[in-house]
């Protein structure tokens, strides 16, 4: 076997970042991806840059966020309003073993491509709806956003700095958390599906809603809720359950500790040269320490800034008290172990010029991941047409100039 999905294929009726998410991983995975894009247009996040270059240097609609998503599909350009790209569609869906949509509940009935109509072509689909709030209840028609997410779910309202404090309110994340992990759930629900069709010979339906991956990513945070009725507080950088656990200054920037039991902290002790500290009453044990966790920052504090990052990284690491900088992007693809795990990539593009790209964090030892870029728009249009439907050129033509693809 050359991959694990090898000879699965996907009709891909997604765009933006959860549904592309989802079918990219598919692709990772060896599965044959068909990215349906309007004509002329595209994925919407090919609009929204930093951007590919054109071969006259001018912004082209390969962007960033395009790339990030769509690695490894084949991009087709159908238009799905038209009738005779609804019914492209359609016998494309009926030669897959996957479909793939984000499209507002109920909206792809008029073109034929939903559920009901496309297991009427082929009983055994797995057809994976991904929305923002399911497929029934009274937010199902509304439009889904990772900003709105966030913040209806919960996850917004347990990230930032505490009441009283400065800077105090509550924080996104600046990755579009709530599409990636729909994406990722998405993913999960379609390899189940597929191992159970291999197992029974029957196709499935798969409900993946962004608020149920939302409200699942919370976690302990969400249960510890339904245990106690107790509202978790927004606490920053800090670790409610540990200290010293949080990200403090030293005398050129700053670092994260993380010294979560006695030994590590006798061992913090050690390295700053204040074992009286294991002996202070108010930090002899991780509850005290979490207790009077404002007195412990205000003696670790002046000792930290008089020292250097990279001299108390070492010094931390050494004495296996868990510690680590706080790096921004350029510094993430210095790091000797980000190098050493080749987590950036450069890729052939369509272009005629190598992309930069991410390598999948799948690592299978006998069906390794193998890479290629995200398509151009359009790029596969007539191979798959042709492959797939047997379209010849003369029809090809004829479909262009009426623009169904």
């Amino acid at each position: 076997m050359a991959s694990i999905l090898e000879g699965v294929k996907v009709l891909d009726l997604t765009r933006v970042i959860a549904g592309p998410l989802c079918t990219q991983i598919l692709a990772d995975m060896g599965a044959t991806v068909y990215k349906i894009e309007k004509p002329g247009e595209g994925d919407d996040t090919r609009r929204m840059g930093p951007f590919l270059p054109d071969a006259d240097g001018a912004d082209s609609n390969d962007s960033a966020l395009y790339l990030a998503y769509n690695r490894g599909k084949r991009s087709v350009t159908i238009d799905i309003a038209s009738a005779e790209g609804a019914a492209l569609a359609r016998d494309l869906a009926a030669r897959c073993d996957v479909v793939v949509e984000n499209y507002k509940v109920g909206s792809l009935a008029k073109y034929g491509l939903d559920e009901a109509s496309i297991r009427a072509l082929r009983p055994d689909i797995v057809y994976c709806s991904v929305t923002g709030f399911g497929q029934g209840g009274p937010y199902a028609a509304r439009p889904a956003y990772d900003f709105i997410l966030q913040g209806l779910a919960g996850v917004m309202s347990t990230c930032g700095h505490g009441e009283g404090t400065a800077g105090a309110g509550a924080m996104r994340t600046a990755i579009p958390i709530t599409d990636v992990v729909t994406g990722l759930y998405a993913a999960i629900g379609v390899l189940g599906a597929l191992m159970h069709r291999r197992a029974t010979g029957e196709g499935q339906s798969i409900d993946a809603a962004m608020l149920d991956a939302s409200v699942a990513l919370n976690g302990h945070l969400a249960l510890g809720y339904l245990l106690s009725g107790k509202v978790p507080a927004r606490v920053g950088n800090t670790n409610p359950i540990a200290a010293p656990s949080e990200v403090m200054d030293c005398a050129d920037g700053q670092l994260i500790l993380a010294a979560g039991n006695n030994g590590q902290f006798a061992a913090l002790c050690r390295v700053l040269a204040r074992p009286e500290w294991t002996e202070d009453p108010r930090f002899r044990s991780n509850a005290s320490r979490v207790a009077n966790r404002a007195a412990l920052r205000a003696e670790l504090q002046p000792v930290l800034a008089g020292r250097r990052r990279a001299e108390l990284l070492e010094a931390f690491e050494a004495a296996g008290v868990p510690c680590g900088p706080i790096n921004d992007m350029a510094q993430v693809f210095e790091d000797p172990q980000t190098r050493h795990r080749e987590l950036a990539l450069k890729l052939p593009h369509g272009r005629g010029v190598e992309v930069p790209s991410l390598r999948s964090p799948l690592r299978f030892s006998g069906t390794p991941v193998e890479h290629r870029a995200s398509p151009m728009l359009g790029a596969h249009s007539a191979e798959v047409l042709a492959t797939e439907l047997g379209l010849d050129a003369a029809r090809l033509r004829e479909l262009r100039e009426r623009a169904a693809i």
